[in-house]
């Protein structure tokens, strides 16, 4: 199933560097898509489908989407049995569930990933599994290969440059060697890899890469880091078609906007012990009001609760 939003950049970051003398940039991709617009609106609805569609991916176990196949209905009052929405009245994170939903569903039609760690699931649960990455998965690469992705979901009112550097800490955070065991023992600790990957194989390297008794070097050539920057945009609040002057300004300004953070993030983290080992992923898409998005969404959720 594709996403069926545009996608208006989907390369390397080497081929919209502004600043030749940047390094390294090879390790680093640039993924930007935009909604469509219906009888001069932004299509809220068609946001909010996509959301539904792809909140089992994180919500629920692999066992709990198996036995709920097929039943649509339960799988979303389920689903919304486990979040929490603890960040409600908290503006600098309001939506921060939503944006990881979007980025379970990015990662499974985009890259065909597959949801090893499903963290909104397990943030319900005292073994403190849902602590770290906002997303686990892995992607299967034919010949018996495979990638480990560890995800980030923001979702901002701006991604101005203030906004930046606690993205940026956070990815970091995320790379510090505990933190990377921890997720490999969460990975591996849980039966949904079992389930999701059937090949013995392929199975046992990717619990070979990621065992305790590995050095985590062996993980930095196999890691992937995609960054999800759901951000309210002044551009798309301006427009009502999806025009080519629309995506044009949309593709300037992701463009700015990554040769920014790259840039920053070179600066702070680029010393990391086989920092161009590590594959970083921007992923951008604008909205135009975070508020009717976050209070839509918190609706469905209250009301799929109380079914």
């Amino acid at each position: 199933m594709p996403i069926n939003f545009d996608i208006i950049i989907d390369d390397t970051f080497a081929n919209y560097c502004s600043d030749a003398e940047l390094t390294p940039i090879g390790n680093k991709h640039i993924l930007s898509l935009v909604n469509d617009f219906e009888e001069s609106e932004w299509r809220y609805d068609k946001f909010q489908k996509f959301i539904w569609n792809n909140i089992a991916e994180t919500a629920l176990s692999e066992d709990e989407r198996r036995l709920l196949n097929g039943q649509g209905f339960s799988s979303l009052t389920e689903s919304a049995k486990n979040l929490r929405l603890l960040d409600a009245e908290r503006d600098e994170t309001k939506g921060s569930e939503l944006a990881e939903i979007v980025l379970y569903g990015l990662m499974k039609h985009h890259y065909n990933a597959l949801p090893v760690v499903p963290k909104i699931f397990y943030k319900q649960n005292a073994n403190d599994y849902a602590k770290g990455a906002d997303s686990v998965h892995i992607v299967l690469e034919g010949d018996n290969d495979f990638s480990i992705w560890f995800g980030e979901a923001k979702f901002y009112n701006s991604i101005d440059n203030t906004r930046l550097p606690k993205i940026i800490e956070s990815v970091e955070n995320s790379l510090k060697k505990e933190k990377l065991k921890k997720e490999n023992r969460i990975i591996t600790g849980i039966s949904d890899i079992d389930l999701l990957i059937t090949d013995d194989v392929v199975r046992g390297k990717i619990k070979d890469v990621i065992s305790q008794l590995e050095s985590i070097d062996a993980l930095k050539p196999k890691l992937h880091i995609p960054i999800l920057l759901l951000h309210e945009c002044k551009i798309t609040q301006e427009n009502t078609v999806l025009t080519e002057e629309y995506i044009d300004e949309i593709k300037a300004y992701h463009t700015e906007r990554a040769n920014s953070f790259f840039a920053k993030q070179i600066a702070k983290i680029g010393t990391l012990d086989k920092y161009s080992d590590i594959n970083f992923h921007i992923i951008l898409f604008p909205v135009p009001d975070k508020s009717i998005i976050v209070d839509d969404f918190v609706k469905n959720v209250q009301h799929f609760k109380g079914q």
